[in-house]
């Protein structure tokens, strides 16, 4: 082989080179960006699917799906219907923390649905509320799994309370308020001129 191959050679293996540096970092910088955004959520989809390559794939899947949904923060009015809705229900515990956990369930779902979120199987509302809201979609997990020992009457009174505090984490989280702009007021308009 002549020099000039030798040459030509060199620059192949050096674009390979730097082309695969370059897919490392940036699959290194994606799977932090997933880490960050998703934080535990990361780590369960991890141990779930067997390899971050599969979880991160599941993530990002997850990701466009909920992008192309209509997910709205509430109008106040029904911020504040929701949040009476859920102080009546949490003033019931007391008499009823069967019938309680029950109600605060189908409440959560309202919300999802008002919010905008489909109402699929469980796996897959935890997924999509996993996307905006990671830090307490652990909660709705934990929520569901005592409501489903409830009814093979394995729960108890103390079980149902932890029951309504994870829904309640979750119904918190999800109770985001759009902002409504007020008319300037004649002080402002003023001002303005």
């Amino acid at each position: 082989m002549n020099t000039q191959t030798w040459i030509i050679l060199g620059l192949a293996v050096a674009t390979v080179l730097v082309a695969l540096a370059a897919y490392l970092l940036y699959q290194k910088k994606q799977s932090h960006r997933l880490e960050q955004r998703f934080g535990p959520e990361y780590e369960l989809a991890v141990k779930e699917l067997g390899s971050r390559t599969k979880a991160e794939s599941e993530l990002k899947t997850r990701e466009k799906r909920v992008d192309h949904l209509d997910i709205t923060p509430l109008m106040p009015a029904e911020a504040a219907r929701f949040s009476q809705a859920w102080k009546e229900l949490q003033g019931n515990f007391v008499d009823n923390p069967k019938g309680v956990v029950v109600q605060a369930d189908r409440l959560v779902r309202e919300l999802l649905l008002k919010r905008g979120y489909p109402m699929g199987d469980f796996e897959r509302r935890a997924a999509d509320i996993s996307v905006d809201h990671p830090d307490v979609v652990n909660n709705y997990r934990a929520a569901q799994a005592i409501a489903a020992r409830d009814q093979r009457g394995e729960a108890d009174t103390e079980d149902l309370r932890k029951a309504v505090m994870h829904y309640r984490a979750l119904f918190d989280e999800l109770l985001e308020v759009a902002e409504v702009e007020q008319p300037p007021s004649a002080k402002q308009m003023v001002a303005q001129s």
